[in-house]
C-alpha cells in the first residue's frame, strides 16, 4: 500500500477476539486501546489485575481483564484454561509482554527471567491456546521482538539460563532472537493449515517503562539521543497493529518502524538478522522449549521446507 500506515488503517475489528499480553501499560495498552476502538473484544492479559482494571477503565469498548503471570507456568496454564472457557474462538493472540535488561533473576520455574518471560512464557501460552485460533479464518499470532535480537544475540544451548555467567544485554538479545525464531518456525508449522498465520513485529525505540533496567552506562547517551531516536508508545504499537490487522500481511513477515535505523517511523515490512533464519536452530529451540515448558503443539507438525 502507498502512504504511511496509521491507526486509521486498522480495519473494522467487530466480531473479533484479541488477547494482548502485558496490556496494562505502554505498547500493550496502546495496542489494546486501538483494537477496542475498532470494535474488537479485547482481553488485557496482565500480571497485576488491579492495574489491568485501571487500564481497562481508560479504554472505550469491550475490554476484559485476565490474570496472567508469564514467569509462572502454573499461572500460564490457569490463564489459558480461563481464556479457553470464555472464548471458543480467538482471532488474535498478541504476545507483547516482556522484560528488558533485568539483573539476573529466575522465574518461578527456574528459568532466566528474560528468556523465561519473553520467550518461554509466550511459547507456552501460544501452545495452550492455539486450537482456539486454528479454526478461525484470518487468525494470527503476533509476537513482539526487538532490534535487540541483533545485539550480542545467540541461542546459548550450552547455557540457556545464563548460570555460568550473566549479561543482561546478551540475555535480552537471546530472548528477542528466540521470539523471532519461534515466529518463523511456528509459521512453517501453520502453513499447511491455511488459516492461522504467525507474524513478528518490533516497536523501534519507544518511550516506555520497559527500559527502566537499562544499564547506567547506556542511560545517559540514550537520554541525550532520545529526541532523535525514540517515539511515543502509540507510534511504537503501530508495527504490532499492522502485523495483527493489515489484510496484506502474510505469515512469517516482520514489521517495524520505517526509518533507516529501525528506531522510529511508520510501520513497514523489515528484515531480521541472518541468524534468526537458521532453521536448524529454530527447530532445536522449539524442541527445547517444549521440553522446558511441558507444552506441545500437537496440531502442528514440523515442516522441512526452506525459508
Amino acid at each position: 500500500m502507498s502512504g504511511n500506515w496509521t491507526e486509521q488503517h486498522i480495519p473494522d475489528q467487530r466480531g473479533r477476539v484479541a488477547i494482548v499480553t502485558g496490556a496494562n501499560t505502554g505498547l500493550g495498552f496502546e495496542t489494546a486501546r486501538m483494537l477496542a476502538a475498532r470494535g474488537a473484544a479485547v482481553v488485557l492479559a496482565v500480571r497485576d489485575v488491579d492495574k489491568g482494571k485501571q487500564a481497562a477503565a481508560r479504554i472505550t469498548g469491550d475490554v476484559t481483564v485476565q490474570a496472567l503471570d508469564l514467569t509462572s507456568l502454573d499461572s500460564i496454564r490457569s490463564a489459558a484454561a480461563d481464556l479457553r472457557a470464555a472464548h471458543p474462538r480467538i482471532d488474535l493472540l498478541i504476545n507483547n509482554a516482556g522484560v528488558m535488561y533485568t539483573p539476573r533473576q529466575t522465574t518461578a520455574d527456574g528459568f532466566e527471567l528474560q528468556f523465561g518471560t519473553n520467550h518461554l512464557g509466550h511459547f507456552a501460552l501460544t501452545g495452550l491456546l492455539l486450537d482456539r485460533l486454528l479454526p478461525v479464518p484470518g487468525s494470527r499470532v503476533v509476537t513482539v521482538s526487538s532490534t535487540g535480537h541483533r545485539i550480542r544475540a545467540a541461542i546459548h544451548f550450552d547455557d540457556l539460563q545464563w548460570e555460568r555467567s550473566y549479561s543482561r544485554i546478551g540475555a535480552y538479545g537471546q530472548a528477542k532472537l528466540a521470539n523471532l525464531m519461534f515466529t518463523y518456525e511456528l509459521q512453517r508449522r501453520l502453513a499447511p493449515h491455511g488459516t492461522t498465520i504467525a507474524v513478528a513485529a518490533h516497536p523501534g525505540v519507544s518511550n516506555t517503562e520497559l527500559a527502566r533496567h537499562t544499564p547506567a552506562a547506556l542511560r545517559l547517551p540514550i537520554t541525550w539521543l532520545a529526541p532523535l531516536l525514540t517515539q511515543k508508545p502509540e507510534m511504537g504499537a503501530l508495527p504490532t497493529l499492522r502485523a495483527a490487522t493489515d489484510p496484506a500481511v502474510t505469515g512469517g513477515q516482520y514489521y517495524g518502524p520505517g526509518n533507516r535505523w529501525g528506531t522510529r517511523g511508520y510501520p513497514k515490512p523489515v528484515t531480521s538478522s541472518p541468524d534468526s533464519h537458521d532453521q536448524d536452530v529454530q527447530r532445536r529451540l522449539w524442541t527445547v522449549s517444549e521440553e522446558l515448558t511441558g507444552v506441545t503443539f500437537p496440531a502442528v507438525a514440523p515442516q522441512q521446507t526452506n525459508s
